[in-house]
Formats: structure tokens, C-alpha cells, sequence
């Protein structure tokens, strides 16, 4: 792909940076069996996101003890996807999104990525929570793209709240029944059964 912008069946796609991809039955790679992922930055060179999903039960206090008070339920670290397990990204819900906070970068409304290496106590005020991610997914130029042409993911507009439910397993199902319609219809597809 040459240019700015990326294309989808021959027409310009603008970023979908803060948007969710959601796994459809279709999709083969058992890291994406049935995840959202929320895209926190989707550029002409690629894409990077988090799985919102796959709560692991190591606690957020084990590995970053100081940012522990900031994690919401449950406070446990997130497998945000298979690139690069040990690294961490933070996602931080702001209390007051039109303010500017260091170490915080938006990524759609009052969410943002936020520096694991600015002292928590600053960001205290301004954060309502955090989640953390190991490991990111990841995708090369134009490999998104072609993912969703071929079928693989649904490309459905976030909530806010929806990178820190309280219950991160019924995430799947609660994000294709509010869609309504056929794509509701989706969420109650048994997940034992085998598309070709």
C-alpha cells in the first residue's frame, strides 16, 4: 500500500484507533478465540491493540506494586496478546478527560495509555483506574486489514467502560448482543463448533 491511507476493498479506511475488534466464529488463531480487542494505535504501518478479555489470576500487586490501589476489579494482570509477553501496557481510565496529564497519551475519550514509569501517586487524582496488559497483539501493514476483508473480526465502536468490566469474561457476548439485530444473534454461537 502506497500513500496515507489504507484501503479495504479499494477504499480509503481511516484509523481505528480506540475501536474493538471483535473475533467472529470464524477466526482460526486460537490467541483470538472469541476476544475483544481494544486498538489503542492502528497507523499506515500497522496496528497494536490489547485483548480486553483474558484475565490471568496474577495480581496487579505481584508485579507493579504501586500501582495496585489503581487497578479495578479484578486487579489482575490481562494477557493483552501473544507479541512480547513480558512487556506491560497500562490502559487508565482519566476522571476528567479534557485535562492534560503527562505520562498519559488518549487513545479514545477519558482512555489512554498511561507511562508504568511516571510515579502513580501523581496520577492519582486524575485516574479512576487502570488495568495491565501483558503482551500486546500486533499487526504488520495492510495484515489488519486483510483480517477484516477475509472476516475475521467485527470492527465495532467502544464504550468507555468496556476496557475495565468487572467481569472481562462476559465481555464477548455483552459487546455483540448490544449491537443488536443478526450481530446479537452472534454472541449465543456455541463455541465448540467448527466453521470451514
Amino acid at each position: 500500500m502506497q500513500g496515507e491511507d489504507q484501503a479495504i476493498g479499494g477504499r480509503a479506511m481511516d484509523s481505528m484507533t480506540g475501536r474493538l475488534l471483535v473475533a467472529t466464529p470464524t477466526l482460526k488463531d486460537p490467541n483470538f478465540d472469541r476476544t475483544v480487542v481494544l486498538l489503542v494505535a492502528h497507523e499506515p504501518g500497522g496496528a497494536l491493540g490489547v485483548v480486553l478479555n483474558r484475565a490471568t489470576e496474577v495480581p496487579v500487586a505481584d508485579v507493579l506494586g504501586d500501582w495496585s490501589d489503581l487497578a479495578r476489579d479484578p486487579a489482575v494482570l490481562f494477557e493483552g496478546g501473544p507479541v512480547q509477553p513480558d512487556s506491560a501496557i497500562c490502559l487508565a481510565r482519566m476522571r476528567n478527560p479534557v485535562k492534560r496529564l503527562r505520562g498519559f497519551h488518549q487513545v479514545s475519550g477519558a482512555v489512554g495509555t498511561i507511562d508504568l514509569s511516571v510515579d502513580p501517586e501523581r496520577m492519582r487524582e486524575s485516574i479512576g483506574g487502570i488495568r495491565v496488559f501483558a503482551g500486546y497483539s500486533g499487526w504488520g501493514a495492510g495484515q489488519l486489514e486483510q483480517e477484516i476483508e477475509d472476516g475475521s473480526w467485527f470492527v465495532l465502536d467502544a464504550l468507555p467502560g468496556d476496557a475495565f468490566v468487572d467481569r472481562p469474561d462476559d465481555l464477548w457476548p455483552m459487546v455483540l448482543r448490544r449491537q443488536g439485530g443478526m450481530m446479537a444473534a452472534v454472541a449465543h454461537f456455541p463455541p465448540d463448533v467448527a466453521l470451514n
